[in-house]
Formats: C-alpha cells, sequence, structure tokens
C-alpha cells in the first residue's frame, strides 16, 4: 500500500512585488518539495490587509503571485493553488480559533511588537487585523491538518502558537488537529539587504537599492548589484567581517549549487567588479525564463481563473471538513440541510 505523503502549507502575501528572496528562500524549495509531499500553496491576501493596500494594486498582485508560483514551477496538477480570500472556511476558522487564543499571547509575538512600535511612532493606528493575524495564520495551517509548514527563522514564533492553539483545542475536546512542525529547508537561502546586508531583504524596504524584485528588468539588476554595499577589504571572502560579500556568495550557491570554497577560489586575484558583474548576470539568466513565463500567464488571465478556481474547489472541500469538525464539537448545531 502506497504511504500516505505528509502535508504541506504555506503562502505568500501579495502585499508588494517579490524579491529573489522570496524565491531562493521559499519558492525554489516548493518546487523541490512538490514530488515528495501533498502541497497546499496559498496566495493569502487576506493577511495582506493588515496593512492598508490600494484596491488595483492587491488585484494585480494577488495574480501576479499566482502566476510567479506556476512560472516558477509549481505543479498546479500536482499541488493545490489558491487564493486564500475564496476559501472562506480560513475566516470561520480563525474566529473560532480566537476564542481559544490569549491576548498575552497575541501581545508578545516579536512581528506585532515591532510593527506597533513602528506604526506607533509614525502615528498611525494600530488595527486589531496586525495583532490576532497569527491566529488566521493558524487557522491556515490547522484547516488541513498540515504536517509541515515551511518557514523563515521569523516565523518560527508563529507556529509555535498554532502548535500550542491546537494541543489546547485537542485538549478541551478530543484530539482534531495534527501538531504541526516548522520546515526550515537546509538549501533555504536568506537573501540580505543589499544597502544593508545585516538586515534581510524586504520588499517592504524604502529605498529600491536594497532589494531585487523577481520582475525587475536586466539592466535594472545589474545597476543594483553593482551598487550594492560591500567594503574596503577587497577580497571576495565568505566572512561575517564581510556581510555585503557573504550575501552575494550566498545568492551564487543558491542560484548554481556551488559552495562558497569554490567562489572563493575562483575569484582569489580578482576584485569585486567581476564578482559583482558575475552575480548580477547569474540572477539574471535564472530570472529571465521565469519573468516570459509571468508575462505569457498574466496575458492568459482565463488560464490563471481555472486554476484558482479549481484550486479553492479542493481547498474548501478539504478544510470545510475539519471546519465542521470543529463546530460540531464546540456545540453549534449543524446546518439544515
Amino acid at each position: 500500500m502506497e504511504e500516505k505523503k505528509k502535508i504541506i502549507f504555506s503562502g505568500i502575501q501579495p502585499s508588494g512585488n517579490l524579491t529573489i528572496g522570496n524565491y531562493l528562500g521559499a519558492l525554489k524549495n516548493w518546487v523541490k518539495l512538490q514530488d515528495k509531499y501533498d502541497c497546499y500553496f496559498c496566495v493569502v491576501d487576506l493577511h495582506a490587509i493588515t496593512v492598508r493596500q490600494q484596491p488595483k494594486d492587491l488585484r494585480r498582485r494577488t495574480l501576479e503571485v499566482l502566476a510567479i508560483y506556476l512560472a516558477a514551477g509549481i505543479d498546479p496538477e500536482r499541488n493545490t493553488i489558491f487564493i486564500q480570500s475564496h476559501v472562506p472556511t480560513h475566516c470561520e476558522a480563525a474566529w473560532l480559533l480566537n476564542c481559544f487564543t490569549y491576548v498575552g499571547e497575541l501581545s508578545r509575538m516579536t512581528q506585532y511588537k515591532n510593527k506597533s512600535q513602528k506604526y506607533s511612532d509614525s502615528g498611525d493606528p494600530i488595527s486589531a487585523g496586525l495583532l490576532n493575524y497569527p491566529v488566521l495564520m493558524a487557522a491556515d495551517i490547522l484547516l488541513y491538518n498540515a504536517d509541515l509548514v515551511p518557514v523563515g527563522k521569523d516565523q518560527t514564533q508563529h507556529i509555535e502558537l498554532t502548535r500550542d492553539i491546537a494541543q489546547r483545542f485537542n485538549n478541551i475536546y478530543s484530539p482534531t488537529f495534527t501538531i504541526p512542525e516548522g520546515y526550515i529547508p537546509e538549501s533555504g537561502a536568506k537573501v540580505m539587504d543589499l544597502q544593508e546586508p545585516t538586515k534581510k531583504m524586504s520588499k517592504s524596504s524604502g529605498n529600491p537599492n536594497s532589494f531585487i524584485l523577481i520582475m525587475d528588468p536586466p539592466e535594472v539588476i545589474r545597476r543594483k548589484i553593482n551598487r550594492c554595499v560591500t567594503d574596503s577589504i577587497g577580497k571576495v571572502k565568505y566572512s561575517d567581517d564581510q556581510p555585503g560579500i557573504k550575501n552575494l556568495i550566498n545568492i551564487l550557491i543558491a542560484l548554481q549549487g556551488t559552495t562558497a570554497e569554490e567562489v572563493e577560489k575562483k575569484y582569489e586575484n580578482l576584485g569585486y567588479a567581476e564578482f559583482k558583474n558575475d552575480v548580477a548576470e547569474a540572477i539574471v539568466q535564472e530570472l529571465k525564463p521565469i519573468q516570459d513565463k509571468v508575462k505569457h500567464y498574466l496575458e492568459n488571465k482565463y488560464y490563471l481563473e481555472e486554476i484558482y478556481k479549481k484550486g479553492a474547489e479542493k481547498a474548501h472541500y478539504v478544510s470545510n471538513k475539519v471546519l465542521r469538525k470543529m463546530q460540531k464539537k464546540i456545540g453549534f448545531i449543524p446546518p439544515a440541510r
């Protein structure tokens, strides 16, 4: 008998244009996971609105993220690909789980503290969504009884909260949810800010030279790499003392499957100019076919609609069974048929 595949759930917010950090840290690894696991890949548009979005930009980016998933190699025949807001069970389950989550737990979340401080400093009001969004994330994961959730190290606290909520619900009633684990792929590259290489590359950075977008044209990629911060040492070494160079080496390793030692040896007697030029060309060569496919998909909206419609139908069927189980255990009367 064929062994049942473990379930993976993951998603990316369409709150900004995706960077090579999203590609090398997440998407490239998702492609490797799809043969071994039963994967649910979601465009998490509900999470995106914890920050105010321009409606037309949110619509455009949601479709673009979906197109990037496909262009990166995520196969809709082998994975469930859908838009989060198309599956209402996520919101219903999030409300139920809110009632099993404590305000103290949410207010201790590092991301909430950092973002609320930022809003406080700027005088902007803090929405309840910002406080509660880890509960929606828990609902995303638990509705599919996901075994594993590919995350960056900055998201592991949210996985711990998800585990706590699931365990609490299971203890109050009876086993309902699989207790998920965070999955940090060994080959996942953590791409750093090109201008401040001690910080993670982020699409929300105010400096456009600090990140490379998946859809950046070749000349823009070359310019940004050429302008990226390095140092005055002048040697290509994989060292914490040279965070800018180390970041570029990590990008090359992720793109070409090389090693730090091989990169150091290749550029041993060469300056930064040639090294930067080669990194830029490696990025251009990797992204060009993806960009061409994204443009093709975005010109074929009916195909994208077919993908997200089919994905939402499957996601709703699977998640609705778990939601009904939750409702029954809590004591709700099932709706009349």
